[in-house]
Formats: C-alpha cells, sequence, structure tokens
C-alpha cells in the first residue's frame, strides 16, 4: 500500500488496523482499506483522473467528494453513472475511468442511485431472471 494517505487521523483513528481490499480500476488491481469509498481508496493509490469529459477530453477527477457534482462518475462492474466518492470499495470490485456518456436526464437526479449498493438492490429483480421489470 503506497503512503499517500494519512495513517493516524485525530478523529478517524489509526488505519492500520483496517482490513485490507483488494479492487481492481482499468484493469490494474489497487488495495485499500475497509471503509474507503473508491475515489478515496484511488487518491491514496495515487490516481488522480478518474474519467475524461464527453466533449472535450480533459480529465476529471473528484471535486465536491459529497455526491453533488457528478464529476468522479466511474463505471463498476459494468454499471456507468457510479459516484466514487459515494460507492465504498468490495473485494474484487470492477472499476472503470468513466469513458461512456452519462445516463441520459430523462428522469430527475433525485432518482438516481446514490451508490452502487442502492443500484444493486433497486435492480436485483433483473439479476434473479425477472422479465418484467
Amino acid at each position: 500500500m503506497t503512503t499517500n494517505r494519512i495513517m493516524n487521523h485525530p478523529v478517524l483513528g489509526r488505519l492500520e488496523n483496517k482490513k485490507t481490499v483488494t479492487f481492481t480500476f482499468d484493469g490494474q488491481t489497487f488495495e485499500g482499506y475497509e471503509g474507503d469509498t473508491i475515489a478515496s481508496a484511488l487518491l491514496a493509490n495515487g490516481i488522480r483522473q478518474l474519467r475524461v469529459h464527453e466533449e472535450t477530453g480533459e480529465p476529471r477527477a473528484i471535486y465536491c467528494n459529497i455526491g453533488h457534482c457528478f464529476e468522479c462518475r466511474v463505471t463498476v462492474n459494468e454499471t456507468d453513472t457510479v459516484r466514487a466518492c459515494m460507492t465504498p470499495i468490495q473485494n474484487d470490485l470492477k472499476v472503470e475511468s468513466g469513458k461512456r456518456q452519462p445516463t441520459p436526464f430523462n428522469t430527475s437526479p433525485e432518482n438516481w442511485p446514490r451508490t452502487y449498493a442502492e443500484y444493486e438492490e433497486r435492480n436485483k429483480d433483473k439479476k434473479d431472471g425477472d422479465s418484467n421489470v
């Protein structure tokens, strides 16, 4: 694990006692700590660029880190427009930089899932083979 993180925080405590989690980003394997978001784990591993702007190709990264701006959207397990700052890492999570256009704005942002776990919960019937969903 790299040293790009604070290991002893006055509020969060000591991190060396946390469980290590392994995930991939753009095909490369990284480690983070249990409780890390995708964004914080990538930042701790020295990854700053999470996607490119759809029109200009300019690099984009973490901006607000509270889920409002959508600058940190990535693809998680083939689901696009997932906010890296709101989604906890899990073992064997496959994260890809945001290369696709965002979901069309046919629903208001308030109805979008805030995390990948919320997306999975909303779509669990589709995974179980229910074609009526």
